[in-house]
C-alpha cells in the first residue's frame, strides 16, 4: 500500500475513521433555485466520495445574510435541512462521516445577495479587498463583482448571530449530520473579527485580541451545547507571509499570525472542540507554515488537527507521521477523483480537474468525473471498438 500513514484508523469524537484522508469543504454553487436547496446531485457526488475517512459539507449560510455567492446551500429552512437529509443518508449508506460547515460571508457579499437590497453586515464598516462576492445575473448566469460597503452589527445582533449559528447547528443534527465546522477562516465573519484589519469595534469585541476573539468564543460555545464538543471542528486560515499580501484572497495576513491562531485555538481547546482544520495558502510557490507554529498547534491542541493546501499524499503522509498532523484535506484532486483514496493507496494516476466547471452549472464537472476502475472500462471498450472497425477495415 502507498503511504500506509494515510490509511491507519483513528478516533475522532465519537466515530472511528478508517483512513486519514478528508473531503474538506468545497464550494460548487449547484444548490436548487429558488432557496438555496441541496439537490439529488449533491448527494450523489457526495456519496461518489464516501470513501473518504472524514468529510466536510460545503460552506451552508446559517442565514440568508451570510451568503457572498450565488446558488450556495444554506441550512436555515426546513427545505434546506430536508436536502441535506438526502446528503448525510447518501453517505451514511457508505459508512462515511460528515459534519456540516456552518458559514457566514460578513462583509464580503453585496446587496443584490441581501434580503430586501440592504447592505451586508459586519464588525465594522470597513468593504473587503481583494475578493469579489458572486451575484446571479439570470437564470443560470452570474458574475462576480465587488463586495458592497457592509454596516457595522450592534451588539444586540451580535448575539442574535451567535443564536444563528446555534440554530444552524440544530439544524444539521436535524439533517443527520454527524457533527459540524465553523467556518472562521478565508476572511469570512469570523475572521472578519478575529482580525485587527477588519475589526476597528472599540466596543468588548474589538481592540485587544482577547476581545476580537469574544465572538469566537461565543459561538463556539453556542454550538457546542447544542452538538457537543465531541462533535465540533473549526477552521481556520493562519496566513504568514506579506509578500503576497496583493494576492490574498482566503484569509486576512495578521501583523502577529502565530500570536493570534495560537490563541484562537486555545479557545477551542478551552472547549474541548473535536479538531481544528488549518487551510494553508495555495496558490503556487506560497510558503509552508513555519514549522514553529505547527508544533505550537500539537503543544497547545489536545484535539485533531487537519491541515489543507496544495497537499500531496506523500507530504500529508509526511505530516503525519511527523505526529504534527492528524488528517490530511484534498481538495482539488477529491473534486476530480471520486475515488481519490482508492487511487493512492494503489498508486493509480489522478484525473485533472476541470477548472471551468468547478463553480456553477450542472452535473458535468460533479458527478462525471469517473472512477479508475470506469476510466479502464471505457478504456477497454475503446480498444474492442477499435480493433473491431480495425478487422472490418482488413476484411
Amino acid at each position: 500500500m502507498e503511504y500506509p500513514s494515510l490509511f491507519t484508523p483513528l478516533k475522532l469524537g465519537r466515530h472511528t475513521l478508517r483512513n486519514r484522508i478528508v473531503l474538506p469543504p468545497l464550494t460548487r454553487q449547484r444548490a436548487a433555485q429558488p432557496g438555496d436547496i441541496p439537490t439529488a446531485s449533491s448527494a450523489l457526488y457526495y456519496r461518489q466520495r464516501a470513501g473518504a475517512g472524514f468529510m466536510i459539507s460545503e460552506g451552508a449560510q446559517i442565514e440568508p445574510r451570510g451568503q457572498g455567492y450565488a446558488w450556495t446551500p444554506g441550512i436555515y429552512s426546513d427545505e434546506q435541512v430536508e436536502g441535506w437529509a438526502r446528503v448525510t443518508d447518501a453517505i451514511h449508506a457508505e459508512g462515511g462521516v460528515i459534519f456540516a460547515q456552518l458559514w457566514h460571508v460578513g462583509r464580503v457579499s453585496h446587496t443584490a445577495l441581501q434580503p430586501h437590497g440592504a447592505a451586508p453586515v459586519a464588525p465594522s464598516p470597513m468593504a473587503a479587498q481583494k475578493v469579489k462576492a458572486f451575484i446571479e445575473t439570470g437564470p443560470g448566469t452570474g458574475t462576480l463583482v465587488e463586495p458592497s460597503v457592509p454596516r457595522e452589527l450592534s451588539v444586540a445582533e451580535i448575539g442574535e448571530l451567535v443564536g444563528h449559528y446555534a440554530m444552524a447547528a440544530h439544524n444539521a443534527l436535524r439533517a443527520g449530520f454527524d457533527g459540524v465546522e465553523i467556518h472562521a477562516a478565508n476572511g469570512y465573519l469570523v475572521n472578519q473579527f478575529i482580525s485587527a484589519h477588519s475589526n476597528r469595534r472599540q466596543d468588548e469585541y474589538g481592540g485587544s485580541l482577547h476581545n476580537r476573539l469574544r465572538f469566537l468564543r461565543e459561538i463556539v460555545e453556542a454550538v457546542a451545547a447544542v452538538v457537543g464538543p465531541e462533535r465540533l471542528g473549526v477552521r481556520f486560515t493562519p496566513l504568514f507571509t506579506s509578500t503576497d499580501r496583493d494576492r490574498v484572497y482566503i484569509g486576512l495576513v495578521e501583523d502577529d499570525p502565530h500570536h493570534t491562531y495560537i490563541e484562537a485555538i486555545k479557545v477551542l481547546e478551552a472547549a474541548g472542540a473535536a479538531y481544528v482544520s488549518i487551510a494553508e495558502a495555495d496558490w503556487d510557490n506560497a510558503p509552508d507554515l513555519p514549522a514553529a507554529f505547527r508544533e505550537e498547534v500539537r503543544r497547545v491542541f489536545s484535539g485533531r488537527i487537519i491541515y489543507a493546501g496544495r497537499y500531496t499524499a506523500e507530504r500529508g503522509g509526511r505530516l503525519i507521521e511527523a505526529n504534527l498532523a492528524d488528517l490530511i484535506a484534498f481538495g482539488r484532486p477529491y473534486i476530480a477523483n471520486p475515488d481519490l483514496p482508492e487511487r493512492i493507496a494503489n498508486g493509480w494516476p489522478l484525473n485533472a480537474v476541470n477548472p471551468a466547471t468547478l463553480y456553477g452549472g450542472g452535473d458535468e464537472g460533479l458527478t462525471d468525473y469517473p472512477a479508475y476502475a470506469e476510466s479502464l472500462s471505457v478504456q477497454a471498450d475503446e480498444v474492442i471498438a477499435w480493433a473491431r472497425e480495425s478487422k472490418g477495415r482488413s476484411s
